[in-house]
């Protein structure tokens, strides 16, 4: 579990601080409301990171930050005001953020870059840039917020790095580059990554609108002037990174079905029509079923609609866990799901959906303290047919005969 270290004598700021980190992401608080606690407690070190208050009676501000530094945990400072020189100073040293303690605004800006913060450890960001010093200054301010770093001295390097970093969510490029420069870097880019999969900042000492101009010409998102000030590099970042996350957000959500979280039937068909066609390339074995929850109706009649929301809630979760991440599996319809298993052993295939159909009845649901026990009847076939549709209709008609048999079986072909 995270830690964070707070450096508070408001009792008050810092047990508000620490409900909303446990509440929103079950981090835990440290509370440190003098100088020599705050020693102690730095000394124990396990910090992912502290937050700090300047105004804090009796502290030893230098001090405090060399401690932090020391031990490799970046500070959140807050004060009642900020100046230049305080600014620079913090700066220099390397904080995460400075916030000025004004209002409730103020908690909410640290509770914000420690989510940010958190969320940044799995972000990477590609600097293309042939000036070491800059690449340098530009990697240091990443780097102090926490996100994964890969740096190139021109394009060519950089669209290596990116073809054996499929996952790099930001490019940030210099324009003038030997080998390769910032717009045809960009222009290469942008024939494998679209906007909503990868965003890219131009960065450049020749600072006029044609530049800028042809940096989102080519494709850039944004762009930024050298010399830049820290905090509107990392702004320009964090801003960047956060419309990515808000897209991803909004695709899952359209993709997914919002009772049981399992993919909707319309993605099912998207990403199931692309691995369909590899299969019938013969480039990986395909197995294709339906899954029913047997007599469903009877339990929305029995014990109301919410039990039934429930089952199918049930039976999703168990389904998730039980498949391999690389399989799809799907909300169908009503009670009907859909499995395509990816690479299946054909004579494992009945084992492994009556193993699932066994977890199912035996893992009955509770609703309004009554007890129900649900079964499933399975359809499943290896066989590919001409299209996905058809290779589904098959699935069915099994489905069909292991109704017809008595529910609560599995037929495979």
């Amino acid at each position: 579990m995270k830690k964070i270290l707070v450096i508070e004598d408001d009792a008050h700021a810092a047990g508000t601080l620490k409900a909303i980190l446990k509440a929103r992401m079950d981090f835990e608080c440290d509370i440190a409301d003098s100088m020599k606690i705050a020693r102690q407690k730095i000394r124990k070190n396990g910090h992912f990171m502290a937050v700090l208050n300047l105004d804090l009676s009796g502290i030893q501000e230098e001090e405090i930050l060399d401690l932090l530094e020391t031990k490799g945990v970046s500070p959140i400072v807050y004060a009642s005001e900020f100046n230049d020189e305080v600014r620079e100073r913090m700066i220099a040293r390397n904080v995460l953020d400075y916030v000025v303690k004004k209002d409730d605004q103020a908690l909410g800006a640290i509770v914000g870059t420690i989510e940010r913060v958190h969320k940044n450890q799995s972000i990477k960001v590609l600097v293309a840039d042939d000036s070491r010093i800059s690449r340098s200054q530009i990697t240091r301010v990443l780097k102090t917020q926490k996100l994964i770093v890969l740096e190139a001295s021109n394009g060519e390097e950089a669209l290596s790095l990116l073809k054996r970093n499929q996952d790099v969510m930001l490019l940030i490029t210099d324009y003038k580059m030997p080998r390769m420069d910032g717009f045809e870097l960009i222009a290469q880019v942008r024939k494998e990554y679209t906007n909503d999969r990868l965003a890219i900042i131009g960065i450049s000492a020749y600072g006029s609108s044609l530049v800028s101009i042809q940096f989102l010409k080519q494709g850039a998102n944004d762009f930024i002037i050298k010399p830049f000030l820290v905090e509107e590099l990392y702004l320009r970042v964090k801003q960047n990174i956060e419309m990515l996350e808000h897209i991803d957000a909004f695709q899952k959500l359209s993709n997914l079905d919002f009772l049981t979280q399992l993919y909707n039937r319309r993605f099912f068909f998207d990403l199931g029509n692309k691995i369909f066609e590899n299969a019938k390339r013969r480039n990986l074995e395909l197995t294709t079923a339906l899954l029913d929850i047997d007599k469903f109706k009877d339990v929305n009649d029995k014990h109301g609609h919410e039990a039934g929301d429930i089952a199918l809630k049930h039976v999703a979760n168990l389904l998730t866990g039980n498949f391999r991440s690389g399989d799809v599996v799907a909300r169908y319809g009503g009670e009907e799901f859909v499995i395509l298993a990816i690479n299946l052993d054909r004579k494992q295939t009945n084992k492994v959906f009556d193993r699932i159909r066994e977890l199912i009845k035996a893992q009955e649901i509770e609703v309004d303290g009554k007890k129900i026990e649900l079964t499933v009847s399975i359809g499943a076939t290896t066989r590919i047919f001409n299209t996905l549709e058809e290779t589904i209709k098959r699935a069915d008609e099994l489905l069909y005969q292991a109704k017809q048999a008595g529910r609560d079986r599995v037929v495979c072909e």
